[in-house]
């Protein structure tokens, strides 16, 4: 999950973005938004291979990122369920590590564990500090990786053998910075995490609502593995912003209680996609109604998550309430599978070679919303370009993907969240 480079301003349609290589553009949802991930139509007669692709998974089920870690999770078995269902001349072993954070450090001996196994493709990491520190070693192992999470703008054509399914966090911090002037705030509060997602959200957020017109009167960050909050709520709450951003993950349980104890309005709070959650099973002793908050993704289909409920709690687990980046990781297993069997190898470079491919970034290739119906294209000798559930993804020549859309949510007396865009 994870700057700015520029001062442009989104103008409208605060919800749906398109990015291209050289230039920002708010742009309309694609049709792809109400594809359901079970439609089929089979994988074609004659699959072009028989491949088996060793797949690792390095998501977070401990640290701060834990919350997100099990949709995301969810997402990469509900597409490994459907791959191996199609039967199109790919069938995925899915091995699962926990990537915890860069406190506790998990991902250092799950990351060794997957490249023991002989994975050849990886998801993950979630956290951008975390794929920053183990990249150099998957390349260096062959592996491909692809994040459905990591929005740090410092990835954008970091290596051919990295891919990501979720925008620059440059996209998010506009639509979230415009939402808030748009909601009539004239001045900000921002309190964010000091690391490369927190710090170039905060960049990112801070210069579009100024640019605006309104003024971030306080702002104050903290680090990893803090646990005390005291002084930057007090800095925030002494210049008396109209709202407040708080750009973190699950320290955000912690951060809110202590604004409105200080006086700040709970209902004037701006969230981002680490943090944006829905509070009422954790007992959040304050009222989140009106707050709202953004995150990467088009609108999925209503019965999405009852479907990742049904491949999460086979497995014993306690179900799921949230689906935050479980359809970046549901399309990161999917293209990888489908440029395993363009390829036909399960080599991390052959795959590689052909993600943009798939994805409709180069080629002709025509349109399909599945697995089984992309692979089907494949096996009869065409040219596939997979539409995903987060999107058309679209992966342009720095392994971005060009459309990206960001929905903006709202939280009703509940302290649950809606999206509205």
């Amino acid at each position: 999950m994870n700057a700015l480079t520029g001062s442009r301003v989104a103008k409208a349609l605060t919800g749906i973005a398109l990015l291209s290589a050289s230039a920002l553009v708010i742009a309309g949802c694609s049709g792809t938004s109400g594809a359901t991930p079970t439609e089929s139509s089979g994988g074609g007669s004659k699959p072009a291979a028989d491949l088996t692709l060793k797949l690792g998974s390095l998501l977070p089920a401990t640290g701060t990122l834990a919350f997100l870690g099990a949709p995301m999770e969810a997402g990469v078995q509900l597409a490994v369920q459907q791959v191996n269902d199609a039967k199109a001349g790919v069938t995925i072993e899915l091995s699962s590590a926990d990537e915890g954070d860069l406190d506790n450090k998990s991902y250092e001996t799950s990351i060794t564990k997957l490249q023991s196994e002989g994975v050849t493709a990886v998801v993950g990491a979630a956290s951008s500090s975390v794929s920053k520190l183990i990249l150099d070693g998957n390349v260096g192992s062959g592996i491909l990786t692809v994040s459905p999470s990591n929005t740090s703008p410092d990835f954008t054509g970091i290596n051919s053998m990295y891919f990501r399914t979720a925008p620059s966090d440059l996209l998010q911090g506009e639509v979230l910075g415009t939402q808030i002037a748009e909601d009539g705030n004239k001045t900000l509060g921002i309190i964010y995490q000091n690391d490369p997602y927190g710090s170039g959200l905060y960049e990112a957020i801070k210069a579009t609502f100024e640019s605006t017109g309104g003024k971030v009167v306080a702002e104050a960050s903290y680090n990893q593995g803090d646990g005390q909050f005291d002084a930057q709520v007090q800095t925030i709450a002494a210049a008396k912003p109209d709202a407040v951003a708080v750009v973190s993950y699950e320290q955000f349980k912690t951060i809110a209680p202590l604004l409105g104890n200080a006086g700040i309005n709970t209902g004037k709070l701006y969230m981002v996609d680490g943090n944006l959650s829905n509070y009422a099973v954790d007992n959040l002793p304050i009222k989140l109604e009106g707050s709202k908050g953004t995150r990467a993704g088009a609108k999925l289909p209503d019965d999405f998550l009852a479907q990742l409920n049904k491949v999460w709690t086979a497995s014993g687990q306690k179900p799921i309430n949230d689906v935050t980046y479980s359809a970046e990781a549901y399309d990161a297993v999917i293209l990888i599978a489908l440029a395993s069997l363009k390829a036909g190898s399960v080599a991390g470079k052959d795959m590689a070679g052909k993600m943009r491919e798939v994805s409709g970034g180069e080629g002709d290739g025509k349109k399909c919303t599945t697995f089984a119906d992309c692979a089907k294209i494949i096996n009869d000798g065409g040219t596939a370009n997979y539409d995903g559930l987060s999107g058309e993804i679209t992966f342009d020549e720095n392994n971005d993907p060009k459309g990206a859309a960001i929905g903006v949510y709202e939280y009703g007396a509940d302290n649950n969240n809606t999206r509205i865009k």
